[in-house]
């Protein structure tokens, strides 16, 4: 409350202006719970603009920019879409300028936001980045530059908050707001329930990827590791979330050859599908974060081109592709890269974490206790850090 009350004053009582540049729809999530917890600390009114979503607006936001304009992926429509991201970032550093916000915070998209905050901080506004780049782990290069661009760094994770004290950048970290939303103990039977499947049933879920590429290159292995594992354990059930009709299409023509396997196809529902199975065959991503969040035992598998993954592993700085295995530092959860992404390899793995009651013991202790660790109250440390930034920066 007193930082709140510093900060008020410290404006001349007009309003707190803040400035949010989020970039896709886990950044209007972050963005909205941000403002909700702004508006709950600070006593001054809050006038809030840049570029949000839904979620975002129904807060009052002030978007400059509809969010879609800003979610772009993968190499090539960035590339396509440059000469409209070039003009969308020049007028944002002019009106932004104009306006003289207290901060302006990037959330993610750090190609576009960086060097948005980089100009920023250079015309003497205070900036902040919430979530962080994966710097720790390629192109630590960059490092030199967010120190150049933000007054300070928001991290989800504790090992990136070491990472950047290590090359003194400030930094706080606010945890995930997953683990705010997870319960500590998932309902399993109420997700079977659901789904229709049977509360004693043993179930595997399978999730090779969102991205045509992802399922192109692991769901049909997926799909074939699944027969591993019902010729030695007859009775498993699958299920298998897709992200789109694209997807779907993908994988019913790869199930036509595979006619006997006991499967659900479900439209999205990963969180469910998960929350409903023993163990989960994926892809490497962040969707390994929600499982394990779900207590629920993993292997983890990434295959790509060989001259593309040949580059990768050159580029790449960290032990391990899984999240929680990052988190606690140490291997909790197989990763099967390239070559190892078989079903003789995947099939072994997933039977030991179906049968193995002590290795199942052990994962849930240990997703348990970094869940906790995770556990923040995610919003409501942003935005205490923000307010305390604005606070010491109002005062010089």
């Amino acid at each position: 409350m007193a930082a709140a009350q510093a900060t008020a004053s410290s404006v001349n009582d007009r309003p707190l202006r803040i400035g949010i540049v989020a970039g896709e729809a886990s950044g209007d999530i972050l963005g909205a719970d941000l403002l909700t917890a702004l508006n709950k600390q600070c006593e001054s009114r809050i006038e809030a603009a840049g570029i949000g979503g839904a979620r975002m607006l129904a807060q009052g936001f002030d978007s400059r920019y509809d969010i879609d304009r800003l979610a772009v992926m993968g190499f090539v429509e960035p590339l396509k879409r440059l000469p409209e991201l070039l003009r969308m970032r020049r007028d944002l550093l002019e009106w932004f300028t104009a306006w003289q916000p207290d901060v302006v915070i990037g959330i993610d998209s750090p190609d576009f936001n960086l060097d948005l905050e980089l100009k920023l901080r250079e015309r003497g506004i205070c900036t902040a980045h919430y979530v962080s780049p994966s710097v720790w782990a390629w192109r630590r290069g960059r490092i030199h530059k967010i120190r150049r661009a933000i007054d300070r760094m928001l991290v989800l994770f504790p090992f990136e908050e070491q990472f950047y004290l290590d090359h003194q950048v400030p930094v706080t970290c606010v945890g995930h707001p997953l683990a705010d939303q997870f319960p500590l103990q998932p309902d399993t039977d109420a997700a079977r329930a659901e789904l229709g499947i049977a509360a004693d049933a043993t179930v595997v879920a399978l999730l090779p990827g969102s991205r045509g590429s992802e399922v192109e290159q692991l769901g049909g292995v997926f799909l074939d590791t699944a027969q591993w594992l019902l010729s030695r354990r007859p009775g498993l059930q699958f299920v298998l979330p897709v992200a789109s009709s694209a997807r779907r299409q993908q994988l019913e023509a790869a199930l036509a050859n595979r006619p006997a396997l006991p499967l659900k196809l479900l439209d999205g529902q990963s969180q469910l599908a998960m929350t409903a199975a023993d163990s989960v065959l994926m892809a490497s991503g962040t969707t390994t974060l929600e499982a394990m969040l779900l207590k629920k035992p993993m292997v983890v598998a990434y295959r790509m081109g060989r001259w593309t993954f040949a580059l990768l592993a050159r580029l790449v700085k960290t032990d391990y592709i899984a999240l929680p295995n990052l988190l606690a530092q140490q291997r909790l959860v197989p990763e099967c890269l390239q070559e190892q992404v078989c079903p003789e390899v995947l099939g072994p793995l997933l039977l030991e974490q179906l049968d193995n009651d002590a290795l199942r013991t052990r994962l849930t202790e240990s997703f348990t206790a970094l869940h906790q660790v995770l556990r923040r109250d995610a919003g409501a440390r942003a935005a205490q850090a923000l307010l305390d930034l604005i606070r010491v920066k109002s005062a010089r």
